[in-house]
């Protein structure tokens, strides 16, 4: 990994590109669905009602809340690439594009990889634009594409 400075587009636009590899994985346990079923309050049977999903799902058995997946990130996104230096403070400036692509079974392993998209340079710091890509390990079609933002201030 190497740095560069938050304020430094040209330097980071410079780095934008293809995707890297992929980080750590994370089994999706039905345990982990269950509880971020009660904690959001969405109890589809798609997701928390194992027998009945194994009988009447398209996917043979319970799949994970999209948002879960989503919420995983902070686990899955690789360390390697760049590290962006320099700021005070990093704010989620939100998603650009999220997909939900393909089902994420329970007990299935996910990881991801990263790519930086663009930055541009904002009145109150720099915006970057990067894409995740989240994918069963072993699938060949990615389960979540989110092109999220982050908003580096100095």
């Amino acid at each position: 990994m190497h740095d560069v400075r938050f304020d430094d587009v040209d330097a980071l636009n410079a780095e934008a590109g293809d995707f890297g590899g992929w980080g750590r994985e994370v089994v999706v346990t039905q345990e982990m669905i269950d509880r971020f079923a009660d904690l959001t309050g969405d109890h589809q049977w798609i997701h928390v009602d194992v027998e009945r999903a194994r009988r009447e799902s398209p996917f043979g058995g319970p799949v994970a809340h999209g948002f879960l997946t989503l919420s995983l990130l902070p686990q899955l996104i690789p360390d390697e690439g760049i590290g962006i230096t320099g700021h005070v403070n990093a704010a989620n400036y939100g998603a650009e594009k999220l997909r939900f692509m393909a089902p994420v079974p329970a007990g299935s392993a996910v990881h991801a990889r990263t790519r930086l998209v663009r930055a541009e340079a904002r009145p109150r710091g720099t915006l970057v634009t990067s894409e995740v890509e989240v994918g069963v390990v072993g699938q060949d079609r990615p389960s979540l594409l989110y092109v999220m933002q982050i908003l580096y201030m100095g």
